[in-house]
């Protein structure tokens, strides 16, 4: 039979891997698909640049465009990133009965409604693995996997960048803009970080993750988005003290009043999987009625990592277009017109653990004082640590608090700050504890 012909648009560093991992892997593939796979075009807006991988046999061109209505390309795979013009791409090869693979969180978490909706009608496929968590095969594993359980939760480290960082905080003593710098220069961060350490990239993945997790329609907009600039040393330091480490993570699950949808720095207690990843490593834990929790660990960014997801995903649809069955898995998980909206619980009612840090001034009582707010708004204390000032400095005092909404938190910090010894600016993150 014919080889199964790939179109590539973009020549970074994942699409020179997906090259790479085709090539390398022929003959496996080979066999799981009943005939090859090759990539036969590609696109780059600059073909004089030198390449990681030899490019013989590859007909080369500067328009994309070209690429997705080639009647010799049968699948394309759209791995430039951004909205535009990979939006119109993407659509474009939809239109010619195309099916496509992209690696772009972004355009899925905020325009994949409309992407699926054209799929669907042409009757073709627009498959996403590379989107979320590089080459950890997540959205299979929801989607497919655990499709006889009821999920009531998905938590993890989705970010590499922010983890580097923290890490680097938590295990070196940096603070965070030697992280960052450390970050940028390895090539773990952008010159501009600003959707890492924002949140922003983050909150992309977890959209698409609660989407399939949940059967609802992807819902950006709808998820509470923090980032780590205001994780201090001190936090760090005193997170270790307490037994936790810090993590940002994205959380989506089910509530009595709906789904929560969160991105946000978060203590984790030290013996518990998820603090445990470090370095710019990924991991995801999903919880199911039936299964229970299960966890996926791996590398969740770089060429192959990222390309084996490509490719994976490449190979599905080669499936489909070798035999006589067609896409049977639909794109997020549920049948199309069963994507419902559930109603999104506003951050202000969602509840947790938290960590609380004030700047008070030498002075009697003011933990008697602090803790009386607390208990007047029915807020216990699990721990708390208080470290003596030094040469006229202020007092720190740290404290973990039991389970509350955040709407009684926020309360109650309101009133703890007009207290007359506690500074201005108290810090605040949740804790997650996975029991």
């Amino acid at each position: 039979m014919k080889p199964i012909r790939v179109g590539l648009i973009g020549l970074g560093t994942v699409g020179q891997g997906v090259i790479k991992v085709l090539r390398e892997n022929a003959e496996e593939i080979t066999r799981r698909v009943g005939r090859p796979v090759v990539v036969t075009h590609a696109s780059a807006r600059d073909l004089s640049r030198e390449r990681g991988v030899d490019l013989t046999g590859v007909q080369l061109t500067t328009d994309s465009m070209s690429i997705a209505r080639d009647a010799d390309v049968d699948v394309v795979a759209e791995l430039i990133g951004g909205h535009s013009p990979a939006a119109e791409l993407i659509l474009a090869a939809i239109g010619r009965g195309k099916s496509v693979v992209t690696a772009n969180k972004a355009l899925i978490a905020q325009d994949g409604n409309r992407i699926f909706d054209a799929a669907r009608k042409a009757g073709v496929a627009v498959a996403f693995e590379a989107a979320v968590a590089g080459g950890i095969p997540i959205i299979k594993a929801i989607r497919e996997g655990l499709a006889g359980n009821r999920i009531e939760s998905v938590a993890g480290i989705i970010n590499g960048t922010c983890n580097y960082i923290l890490t680097q905080m938590t295990e070196k003593g940096e603070d965070f803009a030697e992280a960052l710098a450390a970050a940028q220069k390895l090539g773990y961060a952008e010159a501009d970080p600003t959707f890492d350490i924002e949140g922003v990239d983050a909150a992309h993945k977890l959209t698409i993750l609660a989407s399939i997790a949940f059967g609802i329609p992807l819902s950006f907009e709808a998820v509470a988005t923090e980032g780590i600039t205001r994780v201090t040393s001190q936090d760090i330091a005193n997170a270790r003290q307490l037994g936790y480490r810090i993590k940002l993570l994205g959380i989506a699950k089910r509530s009595e009043g709906g789904v929560e949808l969160r991105v946000q720095p978060t203590f984790i207690p030290e013996d518990k999987l998820l603090a445990k990843v470090d370095g710019v490593l990924n991991s995801v834990l999903v919880k199911g009625n039936a299964v229970g929790q299960v966890g996926f660990y791996g590398r969740g960014a770089g060429s192959e990592a990222t390309a084996s997801s490509v490719v994976a995903d490449i190979v599905d649809i080669a499936r489909a277009l070798t035999g006589e069955s067609r896409y049977t898995v639909p794109a997020l998980a549920f049948q199309p017109d069963a994507v419902k909206p559930l109603p999104l619980v506003p951050a202000a009612d969602t509840e947790s653990a938290n960590y609380l840090s004030l700047r008070v001034a030498d002075e009697p009582g003011v933990l008697s004082k602090i803790t009386a707010i607390l208990a007047a708004h029915d807020i216990s204390v699990e721990a708390i640590i208080q470290r003596e000032p030094h040469g006229g400095e202020d007092a720190k005092v740290a404290l973990i608090t039991s389970v509350v909404s955040e709407q009684r938190l926020a309360t109650a910090m309101a009133e703890m700050q007009t207290l007359p010894f506690v500074r201005e600016g108290i810090a605040r993150f949740r804790v997650e504890k996975f029991d």
